[in-house]
């Protein structure tokens, strides 16, 4: 009975489900993408720091006791606005000085001259002599001399006199005041009073590799002044809303970090951003021509290089070394190893090995996940 029970078995037996002809297991299944190049923004994501557009100290250029600061430290002012003033009592009496010392020197002046014209008119008459003649000459001109001696002093004592009311040589937001009312400033050096920092426009400086400058220049050399424009990112993520430009480039590499200093300028119209934060940049310099956009997920690697699998004409796999330095949204920039048309696989990867035949179909993007069914009605 057990030996017609087996033979029974053995009859019903078939071929294994998913053999094909013959016994072989058929050709994997992959998705494939067909890479063809393009010209894609070069994008870098560097840290940068933001710096004040301007900065200008203020200080005191004539001595004197600060009497008052009329400026709100941390506002914003205007350029020739008032900051503080400076005691000018005695930069008033020099100014008084220096004013009556110039009437002199035009009185003494107005005396030479009409001795020096009545010398004139008796020269010819030899009524006077050459020697008088020289003198009252040689008397007018020490006279003229002193007059606009004592028009430049007093040229400068009311230039120190305008400055002890100190202002704002630019607009721009002025910081906390380094003196008090009552302090004695200007005594040989000129005492720092305060700063102010002009914040719209802003510089964001960050600095890239020699390796980074260089592709930096070939795709500036393809692209239009359009398509280079750098976004900042703040500390908590948001981005700001102005865009920037590039406005600087170093000359020089850094040889402590290899590193070229750049820079760009940004507009910062609602203040918010401040210098001496750090941002990060995101750089866009220009255009990358005949570039792949290939699926993170078909990049794979091993301590050789990067690498994807391609379906070649024989539908069987192949291995190509390629060099992918840079991800831009959910895709590898891939600048070297593709030929345009090459079929790369992206799914099924772990079903295709090299040299091994598949049977390739278009990749479609996984959907987003559908949303959670509503709660089932009661009852």
């Amino acid at each position: 009975m057990l030996f017609l029970a087996l033979t029974a078995c053995g009859r019903g037996e078939g071929p294994q489900q998913g053999m094909g002809p013959g016994g072989a297991m058929p050709p994997a299944e992959v998705g494939v993408i067909t890479a063809q190049p393009q010209a894609v923004p070069l994008s870098k994501e560097l840290v940068g720091r933001l710096a004040p557009f301007r900065t200008a100290d203020v200080r005191a250029r004539v001595p004197g006791v600060v009497q008052r600061r009329v400026y709100e430290e941390g506002a914003d002012v205007r350029e020739g606005q008032v900051l503080f003033t400076i005691d000018p009592a005695e930069l008033q009496a020099q100014t008084g000085a220096s004013r009556a010392a110039l009437a002199q020197a035009e009185a003494t002046y107005a005396n030479a001259r009409a001795a020096a014209d009545r010398a004139r008119r008796l020269a010819p008459s030899q009524f006077i002599s050459r020697s008088d003649l020289d003198n009252a000459l040689a008397a007018e001109r020490s006279a003229a001399a002193a007059v606009q001696q004592a028009r430049a002093a007093l040229s400068s004592s009311s230039i120190s006199l305008g400055y002890s009311t100190v202002r704002a040589p630019i607009s721009g937001r002025a910081g906390r005041a380094q003196v008090t009312e009552g302090a004695l400033v200007g005594q040989g050096t000129a005492t720092l009073l305060t700063t102010i920092d002009q914040i719209d426009p802003l510089y964001a400086n960050f600095s890239i590799s020699i390796a980074e400058l260089d592709q930096l220049r070939r795709a500036q050399s393809e692209g239009e002044p359009g398509d280079r424009d750098v976004q900042v990112v703040l500390p908590d993520g948001t981005v700001h809303a102005e865009r920037g430009s590039l406005d600087f480039e170093g000359s020089t590499v850094d040889p402590a970090t290899g590193a070229v200093s750049m820079r760009a300028r940004l507009a910062n119209p609602d203040r918010r951003l401040l210098p001496g934060t750090f941002v990060t940049v995101r750089a866009t310099l220009g255009l990358q021509r005949n570039v792949f956009l290939i699926p993170q997920a078909a990049v794979q690697r091993d301590a050789q290089s990067a690498y994807v699998l391609v379906v070649g004409a024989d539908n069987k796999v192949v291995r190509k070394d390629i060099t992918a330095d840079r991800a831009q949204g959910p895709n590898w920039v891939v600048e070297k190893g593709l030929a345009p048309g090459d079929r790369v696989i992206v799914s099924g990867l772990q079903k295709a090995q090299p040299g091994a035949p598949v049977k390739a179909s278009a990749w479609q993007p996984e959907a987003a996940p559908a949303k959670a069914a509503a709660p089932a009605a009661k009852g």
